[in-house]
């Protein structure tokens, strides 16, 4: 079977474990400039780069992979969220956005089928891509709301140098993360379709939205299901929610996504709200019992974690839904579904 195919036909049977945070694992380890920066020879500093430790220090980036397998991920993530042309260009890495890409979904994808192997579970690598620091649905220049940085166009081919680097590496899927702007993740979806063109073979995408306030919207404004209705015809093997608030404050907009989107949803929320210092301290077993009544109620079909979250909270969530039933995804009736900033359903 594909991965899609085979993706389906787990969570059919369970909800699925996805991995944490890489950011904090990191930081936690105290590297150097020197491990940031290797023999690359780059003009800028590297330290911070957390994305060129594939090429630099791979045996952190496979540890932290290793200990998520151990934790009991079905899905790992590639440390692939500024590996973009944009983002490395702050540290003058853009010319090995290529090479970050391909090592570290080798990475991923070479533990998981050791795993694989090893128990005949399948283990699946979602090869990450943020949203840059760029917007295009908003101007930086409050004296000019016109203007913006990048073009849809350029942002798209951005999108694509990513995800075609993570395919050859051998990624299942392309996950575009952290959405703070529905028209950036439309231009991400645009570059996979194109590539998927290029490559004559199907590439399934996953999509996770961040939310920017209590409310329920991300940066563009868009509210949960308006983002969906917006991004739907993409058809996307998963759409979720990650990132944004801790799981007490998600859970509203989890529930409301499950209700709307006809295909799996996936919840990867922080270890509860940072600190004054900007440090996580939920404990896994609060995450995992948070996480649990989404998987009580059938309103996800896998679940991780993000900023924060640590081997241990994964291990915690995949112990606390390891005999819960899946989400069935429902079917729904065929209407027409538009966007602006809220939904609008049009009965047929």
């Amino acid at each position: 079977m594909t991965a899609r195919e085979t993706l389906q036909a787990e969570t059919a049977k369970r909800v699925l474990v996805f991995d944490g945070a890489f950011g904090t694992q990191i930081q936690d380890r105290k590297l150097g400039e020197a491990d940031y920066a290797g023999a690359l020879g780059l003009d800028a500093d590297q330290k911070g780069n957390n994305d060129i430790l594939a090429l630099t220090r791979p045996d952190v980036i496979e540890d932290i992979t290793r200990a998520y397998l151990d934790a009991g991920a079905d899905i790992v993530s590639t440390n692939t969220f500024s590996a973009n042309r944009i983002s490395q260009a702050d540290y003058a890495a853009e010319g090995l956005v290529g090479d970050i890409n391909r090592a570290s979904a080798r990475i991923a994808r070479d533990l998981a089928d050791k795993y694989a192997d090893y128990d005949g579970r399948p283990r699946f690598v979602a090869g990450a891509i943020g949203p840059t620091n760029k917007t295009l649905s908003l101007s930086p220049d409050v004296d000019d709301p016109g203007f913006r940085e990048i073009d849809f166009d350029g942002l798209a081919d951005v999108y694509r140098e990513q995800a075609a680097a993570l395919v050859e590496g051998g990624a299942d899927f392309i996950l575009i993360e952290t959405i703070f702007d529905t028209l950036n993740a439309k231009a991400g979806i645009f570059a996979v379709r194109q590539l998927e063109r290029e490559l004559d073979r199907d590439i399934p995408i996953m999509l996770s939205m961040t939310l920017t306030d209590l409310s329920g919207r991300n940066l563009s404004g868009h509210t949960v299901e308006a983002f969906w209705n917006a991004v739907r015809h993409a058809r996307p093997i998963t759409v979720g929610l990650n990132c944004s608030f801790g799981a007490e404050q998600l859970r509203p907009h989890v529930q409301l996504l499950s209700r709307v989107a006809d295909t799996l949803i996936m919840a990867y929320p922080n270890a509860g709200l940072p600190n004054e210092l900007g440090e996580y301290d939920e404990a896994p077993e609060t995450t995992a019992r948070l996480v649990r009544q989404w998987a009580e109620n059938e309103q996800v079909n896998i679940l991780g974690g993000c900023c924060g979250s640590t081997p241990e909270h994964i291990a915690k969530i995949a112990n606390a839904v390891k005999d819960l039933s899946p989400r069935r995804v429902p079917t729904t009736e065929p209407e027409m579904r538009l966007a602006g900033l809220e939904p609008f359903t049009i009965a047929v």
